[in-house]
């Protein structure tokens, strides 16, 4: 992969046919990469004979499309206390839960676990990512469990950046006394971790517009969900004098699904200095976040790997300045043209000093022209529907030739207002929440519901503007 004319990084897989790693965390003391898989292994991988041996499976993991196992953090005094954490989905009877794990490490094994925090859950937005602060305290990004109060509930769990010790205490000194709860205002963060300076970042998904990029500060509420992402509407900067809400520090529009984030602390690329390195899942790329000097802005931003290995959901580098990224191409909602044989993989990036036959250049972006159909659908529908609108059976209808596209003001009211309910398409029960896109203007809605009742098969008349006009006065 060339980074510039004078850097090259190699590309070697270390692993495959994993089933859908979701966190990854290089130990310094072991020398090893100890990752999570979905459906509840922990492993450890020996990053010098590609050697990978499962060390425990915990037995309560609830997995259903994006619950399972999820993050994991590594104690930074391990060889004193040898302790992993990680954070899962659980169910008893209808209620579904988030865990708190610690786990103790001895000889190549789990010899003691222990539940440390449980918290409410849902069948999505549970997060979740944990990272150690320079402070040597644990913090947990906890989601909003599909919640419309609990972002902005300070008495909540949920939604929050959580504050604890190592034993799973609170802190005396945190925020608010005898909470856990450190920052609010919350959707679904997918990423955390710690800079060389101590800023605690996050990376969090929006509902259908602005993903966005948190600097972490006590207190402060980062306003979802009655704000989403930078404060650019009157109804939202007004919210915000009232609540002092925080901006991000980078916001994408049209989405792009970022997950891990990670500040390597011993990069050895020149091009890559003081930079976050973000694994997206939509926009399938390795995104390359050049911070200023404070560590608070993103000053310049590289796109890499775009669409070539897939989604990329894990990163984690090592103490030699190797960068390690996991795929993600197996979970509930594969992209076109994956998964491909060998799925899932870890990766390692390392710097080589020869040019190489062959490489993969930065990924220029070009400004998409958002007036068509196409475009809008593509930017906004493609990646859950699919780029053929077959969707995923029992998790992501299909929009071909069904009654729910067919039927004009059933499908307008869902574009506009989108779905919260368990619906029934083609005799298939669906209860994945859809956002609402009624941010969009009218000739946007009437072009990227045209192009469907156009397109995949279907032979449907089109949507006018008059038609959306209409449709949003009756709601």
């Amino acid at each position: 992969m060339k980074v510039s004319d004078n850097t090259f990084l190699g590309i070697e897989e270390l692993i495959d046919s994993l089933d859908v790693p979701w966190d990854m965390q290089y130990n310094a003391t072991t020398h090893s990469i100890f990752f999570t898989e979905i459906k509840g292994n922990i492993s450890e991988l020996d990053p010098e004979t590609n050697k990978r041996k499962i060390i425990y499976t915990i037995p309560n993991v609830y997995h259903h499309r994006t619950l399972g196992l999820l993050g994991l953090a590594i104690h930074p005094d391990f060889k004193n206390k040898p302790y992993l954490y990680t954070c899962y989905t659980t169910k008893e009877g209808k209620n579904i839960f988030s865990e708190l794990l610690r786990l103790r490490y001895e000889k190549g094994a789990i010899a003691e676990t222990k539940v440390l925090l449980k918290i409410e859950g849902a069948t999505g937005h549970n997060g979740s990512r944990l990272v150690f602060g320079k402070d040597d305290f644990l913090y947990w990004a906890t989601g909003d469990a599909h919640s419309k109060t609990y972002a902005q509930d300070s008495t909540s769990l949920n939604g929050k950046i959580l504050r604890m010790t190592d034993e799973g205490g609170i802190p005396s000194d945190n925020p608010i006394k005898g909470s856990y709860v450190y920052a609010w205002g919350f959707r679904n963060m997918q990423g955390l971790t710690v800079t060389s300076s101590g800023h605690i970042i996050t990376s969090e998904h929006g509902d259908a517009i602005e993903d966005e990029l948190n600097w972490i500060r006590p207190l402060h509420n980062y306003g979802w969900n009655k704000i989403e992402g930078y404060h650019d509407l009157p109804e939202e900067q007004e919210y915000a004098r009232e609540h002092r809400t925080t901006e991000p520090i980078k916001s994408w529009t049209p989405v792009i699904a970022p997950a891990a984030v990670h500040y390597p602390l011993f990069n050895k690329i020149p091009e890559w200095k003081n930079s976050l390195l973000l694994g997206n899942l939509k926009d399938q790329s390795l995104r390359v976040l050049e911070l200023d000097h404070s560590q608070t802005k993103v000053v310049n931003e590289r796109i890499y790997l775009k669409d070539y290995y897939g989604r990329i959901r894990a990163i984690t580098s090592d103490h030699k300045g190797n960068v390690y990224i996991a795929t993600s191409n197996r979970d509930w909602k594969p992209q076109t043209n994956f998964p491909v044989a060998g799925d899932d993989r870890i990766l390692r990036l390392s710097l080589i000093d020869f040019v190489p036959e062959h490489y993969q250049t930065a990924y220029e972006e070009k400004d998409l022209d958002m007036k068509s159909g196409k475009a809008l659908y593509q930017a906004y529908c493609a990646s859950c529907h699919g780029q053929d609108a077959k969707g995923a059976v029992g998790s992501i209808p299909s929009l071909r030739k069904t009654e729910w596209v067919k039927d004009e003001s059933k499908f307008l009211d869902v574009v506009l207002n989108g779905l919260t309910s368990e619906i029934e398409v083609e005799n298939v029960k669906y209860d994945q929440p859809m956002p609402a896109f009624n941010f969009l203007k009218d000739e946007e809605i009437a072009e990227i519901t045209t192009y469907v009742r156009t397109n995949f098969g279907n032979t449907y008349s089109n949507i006018s503007v008059g038609k959306v006009k209409d449709t949003r006065i009756k709601k």
